[in-house]
């Protein structure tokens, strides 16, 4: 019997065409928006919303074959390979995933809190919240 008060909350995710559906434990160890070039020219958009977590938390229960993985086995992105969604990226050396907020279908406990790689940001680019901002990635200095 599952003790349904400490169960995991799991999140659905999925790409855009629906070949591609995931879950992933609610339980980010930090989110933010990523303002970095590779971020927008990855997303085609200003900034990347992601959650980070280890990998081992999040499961791709339908279409992992159908995933494009773009980069190396401990650096990539994770896309639907019939519409191009990014779901996720695998970072830092392959100890986190960055799962893309825009692909999840529930909503995480965790919201984005910071903006960062403010620095090379689009320059039409405008922060309209409060959340800090950093050039690059914040220190713990």
């Amino acid at each position: 019997m599952v003790d349904k008060l400490n169960a995991t909350r799991r999140l659905a995710g999925q790409c855009f065409c629906g070949r591609v559906h995931y879950t992933v434990a609610d339980e980010f160890l930090y989110a933010a928006n990523c303002h970095c070039s590779r971020c927008r020219l990855a997303t085609g958009s200003a900034f990347k919303p992601f959650g980070g977590i280890e990998p081992a938390k999040l499961h791709v229960h339908q279409g992992s074959d159908s995933l494009l993985i773009v980069g190396e086995p401990d650096g990539h992105d994770a896309r639907c390979s019939k519409c191009g969604s990014l779901l996720y990226s695998v970072v830092r050396d392959g100890e986190y995933v960055h799962v893309a907020y825009g692909s999840l279908i529930d909503p995480p406990a965790l919201a984005p809190a910071e903006h960062i790689y403010v620095g090379s940001k689009a320059p039409w680019d405008i922060i309209a919240d409060d959340l800090p901002q950093y050039d690059e990635l914040p220190t713990d200095d």
